[in-house]
């Protein structure tokens, strides 16, 4: 991200920090050494590491987001994690979030389209007014396969192609002035609601990720001098991990998925 001062604190916003990935990502900034806001409509009740400044947003709320930046006056990477998709996945006893298209409940729509593509420009808006007049910054986009492949239900790929598209976009235009931006797949992360199922016996964790994981990744990325190369991909978080030689905080190095076996 360009060279700075040693004595100068770096910066993160992690939105939807309240729980999973954005949990996980604020608490590995954290550890490496950032000033971390932490956004979420729950955050206060969310145990994060000392100094962690955590700043109640609903992300769906405009007068939230021009508060919250308004409390920002220096930002290096911005994570775009908030998310509304996995709320109310069972309703009246049935699972609804695996339902086909013509099935599925309007709030789900307002969940991923508005909760996480729309939260996720508006914020990378209001960042890049911070980062641009600095030539310096990271906007990381969480995304993930059904981008590219049908996952289950028609709303998440649609939510999660225009996240990558609006990666490929915005780092078109922020390419000039020295910022980047990316998409992240995460693999099988260990989020709340994942152990819940896996207590359950409905999956298998043998190759999964930490939440803070993604944040350790996101921490090197940052800092990667090929970082301008691969702005406006779509990266993979296991592959990125293997090659900066990342081991989870369980001590494995996950594997990185593909669309051969996802």
């Amino acid at each position: 991200m360009g060279e700075q001062k040693a004595d100068v604190m770096r910066s993160a916003l992690v939105t939807g920090a309240s729980r999973g990935v954005g949990k996980g990502v604020a608490i590995a900034l954290a550890r490496a050494g950032y000033r971390v806001y932490a956004t979420g409509r729950t955050i206060e009740n969310t145990a994060l590491p000392d100094g962690v400044i955590r700043i109640p947003c609903d992300h769906t709320n405009p007068k939230d987001n021009l508060s919250l930046f308004q409390r920002i006056p220096q930002l290096d990477v911005l994570v775009n994690s908030a998310w509304g998709g996995y709320e109310r996945m069972v309703e009246a006893g049935k699972f609804t979030w695996g339902a086909p298209f013509w099935e599925q409940p309007d709030h789900r729509w307002t969940g991923m389209l508005d909760a996480g593509v729309r939260a996720a420009f508006t914020c990378s808006a209001a960042a890049a007014r911070i980062m641009v007049p600095n030539r310096r910054g990271l906007i990381v986009n969480i995304s993930f396969w059904a981008a590219q492949k049908y996952v289950g239900n028609t709303i998440y790929g649609i939510a999660k192609a225009a996240t990558d598209k609006m990666s490929a976009d915005m780092a078109h235009e922020l390419r000039a002035h020295g910022v980047a931006a990316v998409s992240l797949y995460p693999g099988l992360v260990r989020t709340e609601s994942v152990l819940e199922a896996a207590k359950a016996g409905w999956l298998d964790l043998s190759n999964s990720e930490s939440p803070e994981y993604i944040g350790m990744v996101i921490a090197e990325l940052a800092r990667d001098p090929k970082l301008m190369d691969r702005s406006g991909q779509a990266l993979i978080a296991a592959a990125l991990g293997a090659e900066y030689g990342l081991i989870d905080v369980d001590g494995r190095q996950p594997k990185p998925l593909s669309l051969a076996n996802l």
